[in-house]
């Protein structure tokens, strides 16, 4: 019986190229995770869309109001039919979004990162009316959510060298 075994080469090529690559856990001690939390100032939302999304972000980053790093956003969304019945009338709706971000030092005001996410949504229209603008405004939410969540895994890739 040999002792070889594929998995344990594996894992320990595995280790060795994730410590060669100078890979740094995002919450660990020199990590983007730990140079973010409570370290970014977003700019006040301007709308309902901004609203949301910056609910998200401070749920997740934390509130800063005197921060080393400022976040401006702006979101813009459409909405599309999928769905039709033999009258004409939607069964689905399909809301895409995209979200354009800056963030940038708030002392020399020198940009560090900026960029576009976009995602969509989908829901239902088959119910009453009632049921069909429950469904559009839990998409909106979930819609932000979703683009909050993605800028904040954007800027956990960022070099923590570049972090004020």
């Amino acid at each position: 019986m040999s002792y070889f075994n594929k998995r344990h080469f594996l894992l320990a090529g595995a280790a060795f190229l994730v410590s060669a690559c100078n890979f740094t856990p995002a919450y660990g001690p020199d990590g983007a995770g730990s140079k973010l939390e409570g370290r970014i100032f977003i700019e006040a939302p301007s709308n309902k869309d901004t609203y949301l999304l910056t609910r998200r972000l401070e749920t997740r980053l934390g509130r800063a109001d005197s921060a080393p790093m400022t976040l401006s956003v702006s979101v813009s969304h459409s909405l599309d039919g999928l769905g039709a019945t033999a009258t004409g009338s939607s069964t689905r709706q399909h809301r895409k979004g995209t979200l354009r971000y800056t963030l940038s030092n708030s002392k020399t005001e020198k940009k560090i990162d900026s960029g576009k996410i976009s995602n969509f949504v989908g829901y239902s229209v088959t119910g009453n009316t009632a049921t069909s603008l429950a469904a559009e405004r839990a998409s909106e939410e979930r819609l932000m959510n979703v683009l909050a969540d993605q800028l904040i895994d954007r800027l956990l890739l960022i070099d923590p060298k570049r972090l004020p």
